[in-house]
């Protein structure tokens, strides 16, 4: 079956001040999205970082995270549901959450790439992060074992009122009981949600908060709020340059962009929760790169072909892809120039540089990237970088992964039921 993925381009105020607006209420169905290192952030690092120490330590990110992607479409057999094992090591964006009756305001992490909501929760061993706590709430309830959602959960166990379960990735291994509860999102009240309730972690890689999957699976928010938001969504993410612009998360189809073009969404049916598309060239300036067919074609079988993802910082491409786009952008800016490196970007300059327009081609319409999702500046603005990489060196690399950089102060909408997307003129 196709779906279709929705691109709006449209243009953004990106509002900077000295007191950032931490307290903007979220309001209809709209959730504010915020980057995690912002100052509303509580995930912030605790002492302030230069430039490079910031690309440095989010490409390491990355990294982990392409590991994981990796790692997904590389295993063969059908999965029910993209599982918690799909954990992002560290956010890029968070929304607000209210979970529970009274309601006890939580930040999650936002991902695209992951179905089912994790949550730590009360006595939450080696979780060090604002808790849950199951037990002040009058709507929390546990999953019996014998409930149908208990089979979309990795190495399940029954305990004595419910099922739990195990989960390991990275460094790290987490256990959590299946439960439900009252989640609101923005001003929209979702009863009886079924989440991930974690009692125990370990290890380095464990996210620091709750996770919101957006991902297609059973668990996952589209699933479990169907008759709700009809399987609709667009987010607009803000720049990490503009630590206190905010941007928006927009669930169901009311007040989504109209006038818009659209491409198709490619389902693997092995890889459900991953937002498939056909990318079908690259232009670098007026010039359509030489890349092999096969670079890009979409195979359900080895997971291989083009997706969007929220969790991803900076676009990774497998490598004749990104040869191609690197060596155009390198001639177009001037081939005598000095390239220099910056951690894992191999194309960077140190003096002021004429910038060549990229543009992806998707089957039914074309993206051409704004200046600032290109490039990576540094503060002084000494060092600029083309803001792409190459996919990490192993057998597994087959995805080209579009990050949220480069979809940065964009809208980005999903309608999976109407399996139509679009992207305006």
């Amino acid at each position: 079956m196709k779906l279709t993925l929705s691109l709006l381009f449209l243009s953004l105020s990106l509002v900077q001040g000295l007191n950032p607006k931490c307290d903007v209420q979220d309001n209809g169905s709209t959730l504010q999205v915020i980057h995690v290192f912002s100052p509303c952030s509580p995930f912030r690092p605790s002492k302030p970082l230069s430039w490079e120490e910031s690309v440095l330590q989010m490409q390491a990110k990355d990294t982990t995270r392409l590991q994981f992607l990796d790692s997904l479409v590389a295993r063969k057999s059908i999965v029910p549901i993209a599982s918690g094992r799909q954990i992002i090591q560290s956010p890029t964006y968070i929304v607000r959450a209210k979970i529970g009756t009274p309601p006890q305001t939580l930040l999650l992490a936002m991902d695209t790439s992951n179905d089912a909501a994790w949550i730590p929760c009360t006595a939450c061993d080696g979780c060090a992060s604002t808790l849950f706590a199951p037990e002040k709430s009058t709507t929390f309830k546990n999953v019996s074992c014998a409930a149908p959602e208990c089979k979309q959960v990795p190495n399940p166990g029954c305990g004595v009122s419910s099922r739990n379960f195990n989960l390991t990735y990275g460094s790290s291994s987490i256990a959590a009981n299946l439960v439900q509860d009252t989640i609101t999102l923005a001003t929209d009240p979702v009863p009886s949600y079924t989440f991930g309730c974690v009692s125990k972690t370990t290890g380095t890689s464990a996210p620091p908060q709750g996770l919101l999957g957006l991902g297609r699976g059973p668990l996952s928010l589209l699933s479990q709020t169907q008759n709700l938001y009809q399987s609709t969504f667009s987010y607009c993410l803000p720049s990490f340059k503009s630590l206190n612009f905010s941007g928006s998360l927009r669930l169901g189809p009311v007040a989504q962009p109209k006038r818009i073009k659209y491409t198709p969404l490619l389902k693997n049916p092995r890889r459900s929760s991953l937002y498939y598309v056909n990318l079908e060239a690259i232009r670098v300036g007026r010039k359509v790169v030489d890349i092999p067919p096969a670079a890009l074609a979409f195979n359900p079988t080895t997971g291989a072909g083009t997706i969007f993802d929220s969790g991803t910082v900076f676009t990774r491409l497998v490598a004749p892809v990104y040869v191609a786009v690197r060596d155009e952008f390198r001639r177009r800016v001037g081939p005598k120039l000095t390239v220099t490196s910056l951690g894992g970007f191999d194309t960077c300059y140190n003096v002021p540089i004429v910038v060549p327009t990229i543009t992806f081609i998707f089957t039914g319409m074309n993206v051409t990237l704004p200046q600032d999702n290109i490039l990576i500046h540094s503060t002084a603005g000494s060092t600029t970088c083309l803001a792409m990489a190459g996919a990490p060196d192993n057998v597994n690399s087959v995805l080209n992964v579009i990050a949220n950089m480069q979809q940065q102060n964009h809208r980005v909408l999903y309608d999976v039921p109407n399996s139509r997307g679009w992207c305006c003129s």
